[in-house]
């Protein structure tokens, strides 16, 4: 949950951040591996520091602590996932969350035009989706 939060600080409520739980977190991370997705760790001297999630043609999350950030292990991460993924694939990006899509963006991916509207709680998140063939 910490990279989390750390990621959306200032980009979502700090109370719902706050409230975030990792029970619910898994359950969700369960259910769409259940249904054919992928979950990929890293780790440093046996603590998880960050995971992604994924399906044959989807990137659902990519997330590290904050520790490690600017560290080559999100691309390592991000590297491990491409070739894990089948033909054209797509990831949804929070619009407002600059820091995320210009990572993408320097990986390859590009913003297609295609735009949704998610509700997580009470919360309304605008959110673009981006390509990588």
């Amino acid at each position: 949950m910490a990279s989390w939060r750390a990621a959306y600080a200032g980009l979502l409520p700090d109370g719902f951040l706050a409230g975030l739980s990792a029970g619910d977190q898994a359950a969700t991370w369960a259910e769409r591996i259940a249904a054919g997705g992928r979950l990929l760790v890293v780790e440093e001297a046996g603590t998880v520091v960050g995971f992604a999630a994924f399906a044959p043609d989807q990137l659902y999350a990519l997330y590290l602590l904050p520790r490690c950030w600017g560290r080559g292990l999100g691309r390592a991460l991000h590297d491990r996932v491409l070739g894990e993924l089948s033909g054209d694939a797509v990831l949804w990006v929070l619009a407002t969350n600059e820091r995320a899509k210009a990572f993408y963006v320097r990986q390859g991916w590009r913003p297609d035009g295609e735009t949704a509207t998610e509700t997580l709680g009470d919360i309304t998140l605008d959110v673009v989706r981006f390509r990588r063939p």
